[in-house]
Order: C-alpha cells, then sequence, then structure tokens
C-alpha cells in the first residue's frame, strides 16, 4: 500500500454569517489595511492515509469529510490527495 497525504479545506458555505471572519476583517481594519473588504475563516486538515490508489484515497477522504469533518448543513469541503514519496 502507498501512503498519501490529503489536505482538506473546510469552509463555512457563502450565505452562512461567518463571525469570526468579521473579527478578522475588523482587526486588519484597525492595523491599517483597509482594503480589505471581506474575510472568510475556514480550517485546514492534513491526513496521511494508506490506500491502494489515488482514487481510494480520494474516497476515503470524501468520506471521512462527509462523516466527521465537515458540518454537511453549513460547510463545505475541498481536498487534494498526493502520494508521498516514500523514504528508505
Amino acid at each position: 500500500m502507498a501512503t498519501y497525504l490529503a489536505h482538506v479545506n473546510v469552509m463555512l458555505r457563502p450565505l452562512i454569517n461567518d463571525p469570526q471572519g468579521l473579527v478578522v476583517r475588523d482587526g486588519l481594519h484597525s492595523l491599517g489595511f483597509e482594503g480589505v473588504s471581506a474575510v472568510r475563516v475556514g480550517k485546514r486538515i492534513d491526513i496521511t492515509v494508506a490506500a491502494a490508489s489515488v482514487p481510494e484515497a480520494e474516497a476515503a477522504v470524501r468520506d471521512m469529510c462527509a462523516k466527521l469533518l465537515a458540518n454537511p448543513v453549513i460547510e463545505d469541503f475541498e481536498f487534494e490527495v498526493t502520494e508521498v514519496a516514500a523514504v528508505d
């Protein structure tokens, strides 16, 4: 089995209020970054998984996201899976 690294990004859906994003935006304004009009805050999760192939690793990560890592009611997720080079 090969080892794969998945980079998962979970973000609130566009129409969901993001109070943390508003606080960050206001903080940036107070630091002089007046050009910032919007900020959305999300989370990034890196997962190392063993699988027989990229499609198998992608299916496992998609299942992880749907069952635990993202709330399907208010969050969307996207991910990228790459094979990790074996270290000898």
